[in-house]
């Protein structure tokens, strides 16, 4: 069960076995998160631009410090960092149709199946909302089930940089 307060950041209590406590903030707010964040994300996703470097990836996600409306990622936190979430421009190159994207959405091992990856999804949703955005869209190479739980529909099954993706969208 979910119950969310809003102000500048999002503060979610899920009910998991017991009371646990997440807060859910700009990574603006919290910089000293951009290398562990990267990591993960290149480590998960890297084999989708086998060009892009970690180097290439850290001086991207450098640009979700300054504060704009897209990029931001969200991160989120209990004790240790165990998320994030972006919200980008593009995601796809070869879609440049499509816009804006949500990106990146990541949950440590040890704390996946306890709410938190729809927590992130659910924040990025609410930003973009927030600033006017219609349509949302994602690729996914194997959690489409995920965000069909959430509302969101497969446009196409589509090859990219070697891998079979689905193309997914959400109107909010």
């Amino acid at each position: 069960m979910f119950s969310i307060c809003v102000a500048l950041n999002v503060v979610i209590s899920l009910r998991i076995l017991q009371e646990a406590s997440m807060e859910i903030l700009n990574l603006a707010d919290v910089p000293q998160c951009l290398e562990l964040i990267s990591g993960w994300h290149h480590k998960e996703w890297g084999y989708l631009n086998p060009d892009r470097t970690l180097e290439m990836r850290l001086v991207d996600m450098h640009k979700h410090l300054e504060g704009h409306d897209i990029p931001t990622t969200f991160v989120a936190i209990t004790d240790d960092v165990i998320g994030s979430a972006a919200l980008i421009e593009s995601d796809m190159p070869e879609r440049p149709d499509l816009t804006p994207w949500l990106a990146s959405v990541f949950v440590a091992p040890d704390a996946r199946k306890e709410g938190v990856g729809r927590a992130l999804v659910q924040r990025v949703m609410q930003h973009a909302r927030a600033i006017g955005v219609k349509t949302m869209y994602l690729y996914t190479p194997d959690r489409s089930h995920f965000y069909k739980h959430m509302g969101w529909h497969s446009m196409e099954e589509i090859e990219y940089h070697g891998s079979s993706v689905t193309l997914m969208k959400i109107d909010l």
